[in-house]
C-alpha cells in the first residue's frame, strides 16, 4: 500500500529551510467491533449523558461546557474561545534545536513514526541533510507544532529517507527501574541452555512479513459466517502436556521440541526434492 501525504512542513536547522511532504509510515486496520443492539428488536441503542445531580436528566449536548478537576468534584469552566486560546499555534515547522548520537536514543521513547518526503523546491537540501545525518550517525532532535499541540520529535535516515519520529516527553515516561524483579542468581547451566534455544530460533533478519493477525482473521471469516447463517461454536480446548515446574526441565523440552520442529522442516524441503528424483529415474 503506497505511503499517502497527511501534510507539509519545513524542517529549520541553522539558516537552512527544508521544504517535505509528511506520509504515514504505516495504516493502522481498524480493529473489528460490535455495536450495542436492543436485545428485544436488535435496534442499535443510542448513548445518552446524563446529570447524577439533577435527578438522571438527560443533558442534550448544546447544554454541556468543558471543565478542568482542578480538585475532587471540582471544576473551573472553559468557553470554547478559551480552549481554542489555549492551543498552540500551528507553524508547520519543524525546529532543530540539537544533534545527538542515533544510538543514544532509547527507543521507548517513541511513540509515533512518519516519512518525510522533500516537498517542491527542496530536493537538494533534503538530500543533503539524510546524508549528513547518515555519515555522522547523529539524529536530529526538536520541536514541531500540528493539531494545537507540540510535539518532541527525531528525524533520522533510512535509506536516503528522513523517518521523523514522534517522541513521549520524558515526564511522561516511567523508569524501567519501577519494575519490581526480585534479586536472585542465574545458573550458569540454566544459562547455557537458555542461549541454546535462542541460538535454535535465531533469524539473521527482521521479516515482519511471515507474522498474519490471525485472531482478526478468524473473526472476520466466522462473521462472514454468520451473516450467511452459519452458527458459531467453541472449537474444544486442546489438551496440554504435563506442567513443567522445574526450569532445567522446561529448557531442555524446549530445546527438545525446537529440534523435531527443524527435523519435519528438513523433510517438507527434502520431499520435492525426493519425488522429482523418482520421476527422472
Amino acid at each position: 500500500m503506497p505511503v499517502r501525504s497527511t501534510g507539509t512542513a519545513t524542517i529549520s536547522f541553522g539558516l537552512v529551510s527544508v521544504p517535505v511532504h509528511i506520509y504515514s509510515s504505516a495504516e493502522s486496520r481498524a480493529s473489528v467491533s460490535f455495536n450495542m443492539l436492543h436485545k428485544k428488536c436488535g435496534t442499535r441503542v443510542k448513548q445518552q449523558y446524563i446529570c447524577p445531580k439533577d435527578n438522571n436528566e438527560v443533558v442534550p449536548r448544546e447544554d454541556m461546557v468543558k471543565g478542568y478537576e482542578f480538585a475532587k468534584d471540582q471544576y473551573v469552566i472553559f468557553t470554547p474561545d478559551e480552549l481554542k486560546a489555549l492551543e498552540e499555534k500551528a507553524t508547520g515547522a519543524i525546529d532543530i534545536n540539537e544533534f545527538v548520537p542515533l544510538k543514544e536514543v532509547d527507543r521507548e521513547y517513541v511513540e509515533k513514526i512518519y516519512y518525510l518526503g522533500p516537498d517542491k523546491g527542496g530536493d537538494r537540501a533534503y538530500r543533503l541533510l539524510a546524508k549528513a545525518l547518515d555519515t555522522t550517525g547523529r539524529a536530529a532532535l526538536g520541536q514541531y507544532a500540528a493539531r494545537g499541540q507540540q510535539y518532541l520529535v527525531l528525524l533520522r535516515p533510512k535509506n536516503g529517507v528522513i523517518v521523523m519520529e514522534q517522541l513521549h516527553y520524558a515526564d511522561e515516561m516511567k523508569s524501567a527501574s519501577e519494575v519490581p524483579v526480585p534479586e536472585g542468581d542465574v545458573k550458569d547451566s540454566e544459562l547455557k541452555l537458555a542461549k541454546q534455544l535462542i541460538d535454535q530460533g535465531t533469524n539473521d533478519t527482521f521479516e515482519p512479513e511471515k507474522y498474519k493477525d490471525t485472531v482478526r482473521e478468524r473473526v472476520l471469516e466466522a462473521i462472514e459466517g454468520k451473516v450467511e447463517g452459519q452458527e458459531i461454536t467453541a472449537e474444544p480446548a486442546e489438551k496440554g502436556g504435563a506442567k513443567i515446574i522445574d526450569l532445567m526441565e522446561a529448557l531442555k523440552a524446549s530445546l527438545a521440541s525446537g529440534a523435531d520442529d527443524e527435523e519435519e522442516e528438513e523433510e517438507e524441503e527434502a520431499a520435492p526434492k525426493k519425488k522429482k528424483a523418482r520421476k527422472a529415474s
